[in-house]
């Protein structure tokens, strides 16, 4: 078998559509996570949306300087307050699915509902 050359990871992208509610564990794993994004000089994308386990990661990776990107469709932006670090607006889910695609090197799933596959 041929040895496969060292890939190295810049842009993750993390995704979740989970209300943590009262799972802690979940919270801290989250912020955990954007924290060690950050201590790796990794770039994080995600959603854009400003509740949930992926906005946990995105505020501790941007608070500790990683560059953060958050994508979100248009029809949802009235309903988020301001992004934390850089924004893109996109059409539709689809748009914003094709975005993610072309902006991230790999995905986290977190935990979530059907919505998140």
């Amino acid at each position: 078998m041929a040895a496969t050359p060292n890939r190295q990871f810049k842009n993750i992208c993390v995704l979740s559509r989970f209300n943590y509610g009262k799972h802690k564990e979940f919270v801290e794993a989250a912020i955990n996570l954007g924290r060690s994004i950050a201590e790796r000089k990794l770039h994080l994308v995600y959603g854009g949306g400003n509740r949930g386990l992926p906005k946990l990661v995105s505020e501790a990776a941007f608070i500790r300087g990683s560059q953060v990107l958050g994508i979100i469709p248009r029809a949802l932006k009235p309903l988020t307050d301001s992004p934390t670090g850089e924004e893109l607006v996109v059409s539709g889910m689809q748009g914003r699915i094709t975005e993610m695609l072309n902006h991230a090197d790999t995905f986290i799933f977190l935990p979530g509902d059907l919505a998140t596959l």
